[in-house]
C-alpha cells in the first residue's frame, strides 16, 4: 500500500440538533478496499454523503486525493438510453463529445463483462448486468476512487459471489481504491482489506477497525478458521 487517497478525521454531523455522525476518523489507501459495516439506521449513508462531498460535516476534516465516483444501491440507469449511452454519460458531462465518450466506454466493455450488450436497453438486462453497467459508469467518472453504497444487496447470492470475484480479479488492473458500505459481514470479509464497524444506532460512531489478513497460500482449514475468528470478532463488535 502506498499513499492515502481518502481520509476523514473527527467528523461530526447533526440534523436539527440530533447527532448523526459522532467523531468518526478513517483512512483509505490507494489499492485498498475498505468496508464500513453497520446495521440499517446506523448513519452509514450520511457518512458516505459527507465523504463523497454531497453533504458537509459540522466539524472535522475530509481529505480527498482523487475524483470521487459514487454508486448507490439502485443502479440509476436511464431507461431511455442504451447500455453504451448510459455508460458514456459521465464522460459527456465532462465535456467529451458523444463519439469520444462512446468510443471510450466501448473500450472497457469486455473487462466489465458487457461485450455485445452495448445496444441493449436497461430493462432487458439481468440484475448483475445492470450493476456491471453502473460500476463501469462510476469507474469512468473517477477511474480511481469509488464509494459504493450497498451496491450488491439487491442481487441473488450467486450473482453477488460472481461480482465479488470479478471485482477482486480486476481491482489492480483498473487501479481501484474502494470504500464500501455494507450491512453484511460476509460481504465485508470477502472483499475488504480493512473493516470499520459502526455502532448499531445513531449517531454513527466507530466501534472497531479490523484488518483482514491476506491468506493466499494458506490451507483451506487455516482459511476457514481465520475467517470464523474474524467473523466472531466482527459480530462481537457489532453487538457491543
Amino acid at each position: 500500500m502506498s499513499d492515502l487517497i481518502l481520509s476523514c478525521k473527527n467528523l461530526k454531523k447533526a440534523y436539527d440538533g440530533m447527532p448523526v455522525i459522532e467523531d468518526v476518523s478513517l483512512e483509505l489507501f490507494r489499492g485498498e478496499i475498505v468496508a464500513i459495516l453497520g446495521k440499517s439506521g446506523s448513519g452509514k449513508s450520511t457518512l458516505f454523503n459527507v465523504l463523497a462531498g454531497l453533504d458537509s460535516a459540522d466539524s472535522g476534516e475530509v481529505e480527498r486525493h482523487a475524483r470521487v465516483g459514487y454508486m448507490m444501491q439502485k443502479d440509476l440507469l436511464l431507461d431511455w438510453k442504451t447500455v453504451l449511452d448510459n455508460i458514456a454519460l459521465p464522460l459527456i458531462l465532462r465535456s467529451a463529445s458523444k463519439q469520444e465518450a462512446r468510443d471510450k466506454a466501448r473500450e472497457f466493455l469486455p473487462i466489465f463483462g458487457l461485450s455485445g450488450l452495448e445496444n441493449r436497453w436497461p430493462a432487458t438486462l439481468s440484475g448483475g448486468q445492470r450493476q456491471r453497467c453502473a460500476l463501469l459508469r462510476t469507474w469512468l467518472y473517477s477511474q480511481e476512487l469509488m464509494l459504493l453504497d450497498e451496491p450488491f444487496s439487491g442481487l441473488d447470492a450467486l450473482t453477488r459471489e460472481g461480482l465479488y470475484e470479478w471485482l477482486l480479479d480486476h481491482k489492480e488492473e483498473l487501479g481501484l481504491s474502494i470504500l464500501l458500505i455494507t450491512h453484511s459481514i460476509e460481504e465485508a470479509l470477502s472483499l475488504a482489506n480493512r473493516i470499520y464497524v459502526l455502532q448499531g444506532e445513531l449517531p454513527a460512531r466507530l466501534l472497531a477497525s479490523i484488518d483482514i489478513p491476506q491468506v493466499e497460500g494458506s490451507s483451506d482449514v487455516d482459511h476457514i478458521m481465520e475467517r470464523e475468528k474474524l467473523r466472531q470478532q466482527i459480530s462481537s463488535a457489532l453487538h457491543s
